[in-house]
């Protein structure tokens, strides 16, 4: 088989991802056009599908940036076909993040694809390499809140722009917390580079506890309130209201039943 040939099948995009993405597709349109009989069954399949393509882009820009950076090995990785189990990290790229946002509504940033750091040559390139992802889910916010800061929100129905509201908030929280300068978070890794050589040396030791040092902080009342008052100034910048995104939470835990602000 031919190198070009190889590279053709590196690149081709997994059939989970596809599937993934069918689900995305079919729930959006059932909760689009009150097809479903359960409407938040529709909205929790319909955000959750989506937040799994948003990961999955999350890790391609990751590996893609890289690509053009100098790390060739990323395709034999699988990282180029969007499988969401072909990451180093599956648990924490895929599943953990999913069971946050099903038990605590907030983007939980994933692990991160394995690039091979001695084939990037720059500075630059190892920092761009790191906010590709975060910037995928600034661009998958920007897309979903589209209609609420271009005003075209005449004739979506209610269910669907709770559920992109909801989807929106999901995709900032991911990126703030992505972007912090924390070891083992992207943040940190556009900083990294700039870094000198004894500073990385002394920090590598408890980059890979950075990641649950940021969750448990989340814990602490004047962190989360802090975070949070981020996050809904952004949402409010994105021309998304509290009510929007907490009527699209509301939907999504269907089995906690729908509140009667949140008319559907």
């Amino acid at each position: 088989m031919s190198s070009a040939a190889v590279r053709r099948e590196e690149r081709r995009i997994s059939p989970v991802f596809l599937a993934v993405l069918a689900v995305m597709a079919v729930t959006g349109w059932a909760v689009w056009t009150d097809f479903a009989a359960l409407p938040g069954v529709a909205v929790f399949l319909f955000v959750t599908s989506a937040w799994i393509v948003s990961l999955c882009l999350h890790e391609y820009a990751h590996a893609r940036t890289a690509l053009h950076g100098g790390d060739v090995t990323v395709g034999a990785k699988g990282y180029l076909s969007l499988n969401p189990f072909a990451y180093t990290h599956a648990v924490l790229s895929v599943i953990l993040p999913v069971l946050f946002v099903i038990m605590g509504g907030i983007g939980l940033p994933g692990g991160a694809v394995f690039i091979e750091q001695g084939r990037i040559r720059g500075r630059w390139k190892h920092s761009l390499i790191s906010a590709a992802g975060p910037l995928a889910n600034v661009l998958f916010a920007v897309v979903c809140t589209a209609p609420f800061w271009l005003g075209a929100l005449d004739g979506v129905p209610a269910a669907f722009r709770y559920a992109l509201a909801f989807l929106a908030f999901l995709q900032v929280t991911a990126a703030l917390l992505n972007l912090l300068p924390v070891p083992g978070l992207d943040g940190y890794g556009i900083l990294e580079p700039w870094l000198s050589y004894g500073m990385r040396r002394r920090i590598e030791p408890v980059a890979p506890y950075g990641f649950f040092v940021v969750i448990a902080l989340l814990f602490v009342p004047a962190v989360n309130g802090a975070f949070f008052d981020a996050v809904d100034a952004l949402m409010r910048t994105l021309g998304v209201g509290g009510l929007d995104r907490a009527c699209g939470s509301a939907l999504f835990r269907f089995w906690e039943g729908t509140p009667a602000a949140c008319p559907v």
